[in-house]
């Protein structure tokens, strides 16, 4: 029985990634079916963290973290978890033998934000966004190369480059939340409550540089199976800068951007036939 518990584990995954994100979920829907579910896996676990950090304002954020992390390393231990969420990820953090130190750097990103609200150095600023970001891409990384080692270490710098570059476009998008409503900055030596022109155009550059290498280093060279689901994130990530990009520095604080689901679906229909024709750029 304890097959149809992790099915019904995985699917409750599955049911957070598609709650939280469609246009997360829409990517993984583009991802080969032998992959998908341990993508819903990773995503399902620190899209919980996440909340638990973001959003449980009414609750002792700190305690919640405790128990998340303590009881995750228990389903470890048993091989087993009655969170259906801890239960799924650490099948396939045994499946595809995820490094603790991966998860660990997670896990201290996000205890940060329980308590770290400005980020004055690049390397306070590096240390984050390698354990809020690079490390998931280092994960899926993991599921995409399936134990080829040789191709894990020749693609890892891109999956990294690429992770950064959606957490920062992210905070980008993020700005007003971030700053006004949970006081955190994240960007070290820019004073985001008189974002100017120069300043914007710093985080814009430094985003695109992490794109491009994830792009030419990374995703052109990752296996079938996983190709065209990344594609398709990036796709829609470099959308949502290219509309950062056209707001004003003066009013990014009070603009919410997002790409419409109509948007999102020619997205697709335009990226497939690219890919299919083989001139994705």
């Amino acid at each position: 029985m304890k097959d149809l518990f992790d099915r019904v584990s995985n699917d409750c995954s599955k049911l957070v990634t598609k709650s939280y994100s469609t246009s997360f979920s829409l990517a993984v829907n583009m991802l080969s079916p032998i992959i998908r579910s341990d993508i819903y896996n990773i995503y399902g676990f620190v899209r919980f963290a996440d909340e638990i950090v973001d959003t449980f304002h009414d609750y002792d954020k700190e305690k919640l973290m405790e128990h998340f992390e303590r009881d995750y390393y228990l389903s470890k231990e048993f091989g087993i978890s009655l969170n259906p969420i801890l239960n799924s990820f650490q099948q396939t953090v045994n499946k595809y033998k995820i490094p603790d130190e991966m998860v660990q750097a997670f896990l201290k990103s996000m205890k940060a934000d329980l308590f770290k609200t400005e980020y004055q150095t690049k390397a306070e600023y590096d240390e984050y966004i390698y354990g809020s970001a690079d490390v998931v891409g280092l994960m899926c990384l993991k599921v995409f190369v399936n134990g080829n080692d040789e191709m894990y270490e020749a693609l890892k710098d891109a999956a990294m480059r690429l992770g950064s570059a959606f957490q920062k476009v992210n905070f980008l998008r993020d700005l007003k939340d971030d700053y006004e409503v949970l006081n955190r900055s994240y960007f070290p030596n820019i004073n985001l409550g008189e974002l100017n022109a120069a300043s914007k155009q710093i985080i814009i550059d430094e985003i695109e540089d992490d794109f491009d290498f994830a792009y030419k280093n990374g995703i052109l060279k990752l296996p079938v199976e996983a190709k065209f689901g990344v594609y398709m994130a990036y796709r829609y990530y470099r959308r949502l800068l290219k509309k950062l990009k056209a707001v004003p520095s003066e009013k990014i604080m009070d603009t919410r951007i997002r790409i419409s689901d109509p948007m999102k679906i020619n997205l697709l229909a335009r990226s497939y036939v690219k890919y299919k024709l083989n001139i994705i750029k």
